[in-house]
């Protein structure tokens, strides 16, 4: 996934109203930008770092700029606007990247599913093997040695995906929780059960009723990002 145009910088003043995030620019403009993220963004959004944006052509947005990636102190980078995370699995699947996920013959995304009025992330069909319902999770949550979380706060819309897969195993079809690591300093990833015992308690017994859990990293690039490696989940 490449940035086009390229990605402009600022100095991250203050994130407010979850949408709406001040920069300042290095000519000490003052610059309002939307944030696509509206979990708790432990780690990400911290008064003086440096912040990446980019401008959209749109001329009916109020905020043409959106946040995009986030560098910390320890020089970690993290891709913070979730919409990307759908973006890049899609990508990945299509280039062969996640290998767990070929031999497909089509690719659907946002397709209404399950009990709960929900939509799938991705599906992957094919007249010869059963459908794969696959649910995108961003993980920036970094804990002390590498280790990741899921989530970065309680997830009732979480809890009810895991349902959802929960049951779309149950029935006979393929189903994928794919947790999208977007930062740079996660080398693995586990369900925050201090977060959100819930949510943990729903993956564990997700797990055990078929649903695969799948993780891969992105590497970044100037004015480039990509999925490109698996990453270990531990329970």
């Amino acid at each position: 996934m490449k940035f086009e145009p390229e990605l402009e910088s600022g100095s991250l003043i203050k994130r407010y109203k979850r949408f709406l995030a001040d920069i300042e620019l290095e000519s000490g403009e003052i610059r309002t930008i939307h944030c696509a993220n509206t979990g708790a963004m432990t780690g990400c959004a911290e008064p003086g770092n440096k912040v990446w944006f980019s401008t959209s052509s749109n001329p009916k947005r109020k905020y043409p700029n959106s946040w995009e990636l986030s560098e910390t102190p320890l020089g970690h980078t993290i891709c913070v606007n979730t919409i990307r995370a759908n973006q890049l699995v899609e990508e990945a699947i299509r280039s062969g990247v996640i290998t767990e996920l070929q031999g497909y013959a089509q690719l659907r995304t946002e397709v209404k599913y399950g009990n709960e009025n929900s939509r799938i992330d991705v599906l992957l069909q094919d007249d010869a093997r059963q459908d794969c319902y696959i649910e995108v999770k961003s993980v920036t949550l970094l804990d002390k040695k590498g280790q990741g979380f899921f989530p970065d706060s309680v997830t009732t819309r979480g809890q009810k995906h895991l349902r959802e897969l929960t049951e779309m195993a149950e029935n006979g079809s393929r189903a994928v929780l794919f947790f999208a690591v977007l930062h740079s300093g996660i080398e693995k990833v586990s369900a925050a059960h201090h977060i959100d015992p819930d949510y943990y308690s729903l993956l564990k017994q997700a797990k055990a009723k078929g649903v695969e859990v799948i993780c891969y990293q992105v590497q970044f690039t100037a004015n480039e990002m990509k999925l490109h490696s698996a990453l270990p989940f531990h329970d």
